[in-house]
């Protein structure tokens, strides 16, 4: 078959010569005898609407239609070649995303991820450092709430509300007592590679690690069994630039800041 052919036609609404609102001819219409599967009532198919010449594609002019759909989620970023690249937190199952980075980075995550729809809680020893976002987040919605450590209530989280929580508690991170689930994911901040760091990296679903130190990078690349020449470009990085890791997958990605957020954040910043 060497074309892809499809047909269009008006809805319902629109009205016809000889038919009325509800499908029968109207006063003064013709009659029109109509015999063998013509005859025959479509229950449910509406009216029939006006007739118009159908259109063909040629098959090699077909992959123009294609729309530039990918994941869904929230765009983190570009990738090297510059696309778009999109990160799923709203999960089906629990979902642990260790970040070794910067708070600005985090913090830009929050706010696309309350974009999403998500709601986000945030726990943290330094609430002056979020204030003002969860302020501007959500025209005056509480879709950003922030707790103290150990201090995060349980969320209540669906697939009609999900949520993310953003534990922002420093090198050594306690135990939470909210903890990923359906629906809710949990994203845990570490500035450098601590003494816990391992535990974190070897359960995460995704890790995200930002400029580290020389011999920081050589540790993630053992965990993580990065090749050589990402981890060592690990203590090269530039601002905003992070290398998202899943077991199965990596990739750079550069995070660039909407006009919003450089208002709200300033610029990007591995160190705070």
């Amino acid at each position: 078959m060497s074309t892809a052919s499809f047909g269009t036609s008006q809805g319902s609404g629109a009205a016809y010569p000889g038919a009325s609102s509800l499908g029968a001819p109207s006063p003064g219409a013709p009659s029109v005898r109509r015999t063998g599967r013509a005859s025959r009532p479509r229950f449910g198919f509406g009216l029939v609407g006006p007739r118009r010449d159908r259109h063909s594609v040629p098959l090699e002019q077909l992959d123009a239609l294609a729309l530039p759909v990918g994941d869904d989620g929230m765009v983190i970023g570009v990738d090297a070649e510059g696309r778009p690249a999109v990160l799923g937190v709203n999960q089906p199952v629990p979902y642990d995303i260790t970040l070794i980075g910067g708070l600005w980075t985090a913090q830009v995550l929050a706010l696309r991820a309350a974009a999403t729809g998500a709601r986000v809680a945030v726990e943290t020893g330094r609430a002056q450092a979020w204030t003002a976002l969860a302020q501007a987040a959500g025209g005056g919605q509480p879709c950003i709430t922030l707790h103290d450590v150990g201090r995060v209530p349980p969320q209540g989280a669906s697939a009609g509300s999900p949520v993310v929580v953003v534990r922002d508690c420093g090198m050594r991170p306690p135990r939470g007592r909210v903890v990923s689930a359906p629906w809710q994911s949990v994203v845990t901040l570490l500035p450098y590679l601590s003494p816990v760091a391992p535990r974190l990296l070897e359960k995460s679903s995704l890790v995200g690690v930002q400029r580290v130190s020389p011999d920081e990078a050589a540790q993630i690349g053992r965990i993580m069994g990065l090749p050589r020449q990402e981890h060592e470009a690990l203590s090269t990085l530039a601002d905003g630039v992070t290398l998202w890791c899943t077991p199965n997958d990596r990739q750079f990605v550069m995070t660039q800041a909407t006009d919003a957020e450089t208002g709200l954040l300033g610029g990007a910043r591995r160190m705070d």
